[in-house]
């Protein structure tokens, strides 16, 4: 590999902001100062920039507890991203949400620059649960329970399957508290399924996607790297990690 790659890739800088590393003579291998971005190595070198020795990551993985307001995408001209509430080596690597939350949903998402890992999550082959809890105008009810089960129809095509489990339902004051699991990921589905019930969402947060769960520690715009055991979890999907 490259030693100019393996600088990005380890968080250090842009490649430009690499390039001007090697010239001030910031960098080492092995004990030997290199100056030429081409510089060929391998794992087994040991590589120290400004005095920091360097491991290599060729990907990343982000939790984020997204807020409201904020767009799932990775540049916008009108809106902060999520990309913005993330680190400077999270913008280095490059890294994207996988899937989306719309810009007044809050709740889990994952970023990574693992686009293999991002393809297979996302398949509808796959099938991968993601888990909502949703605030509701309106008493959802068993009948609700079952068109969920059935698979609603809407305007443009008919979900699939899915699970609605009523947590609470206040006639006086009109108002559920449900979760609800889907195994898809269309344009505003969940809040469009809800409405096809004769309800509304009113607040809307996602717990869950496949084995990755919400740390509940993580404040509205809060993230941190996946643990070594959720990166685990994420071997069933078959892709280098």
């Amino acid at each position: 590999m490259r030693l100019d790659k393996f600088l990005v890739e380890a968080g250090v800088g842009s490649r430009t902001e690499v390039k001007q590393l090697l010239k001030k003579k910031q960098v080492f291998v092995n004990g030997k100062l290199e100056t030429s971005p081409k510089t060929q190595i391998d794992e087994m070198d040991k590589i120290v920039c400004q005095g920091q020795n360097l491991s290599y990551e060729k990907f990343v993985y982000y939790m984020l507890n997204k807020p409201k307001g904020v767009i799932s995408a990775t540049e916008d001209d009108h809106h902060k991203t999520v990309l913005d509430l993330l680190d400077k080596t999270a913008w280095d690597k490059e890294v994207f949400p996988v899937g989306r939350l719309d810009i007044d949903t809050h709740g889990l998402l994952l970023l990574t620059n693992n686009g293999k890992l991002a393809h297979a999550m996302l398949s509808p082959k796959k099938h991968v649960d993601k888990l909502y809890r949703a605030k509701v105008a309106g008493v959802m009810t068993d009948e609700d329970v079952k068109a969920f089960a059935d698979g609603i129809e809407l305007k443009d095509f008919t979900c699939q399957p899915a699970q609605l489990d009523i947590i609470k339902a206040d006639e006086e004051s009109n108002t559920s508290l449900v979760e609800i699991v889907i195994k898809e990921g269309k344009f505003h589905q969940v809040k469009r399924m809800v409405l096809a019930c004769g309800k509304e969402v009113t607040d809307l947060q996602r717990l869950s996607m496949g084995p990755l769960q919400l740390d509940d520690e993580l404040a509205l715009g809060e993230w941190r790297r996946l643990s070594p055991a959720e990166l685990e979890s994420l071997q069933k999907f078959g892709v280098e990690l």
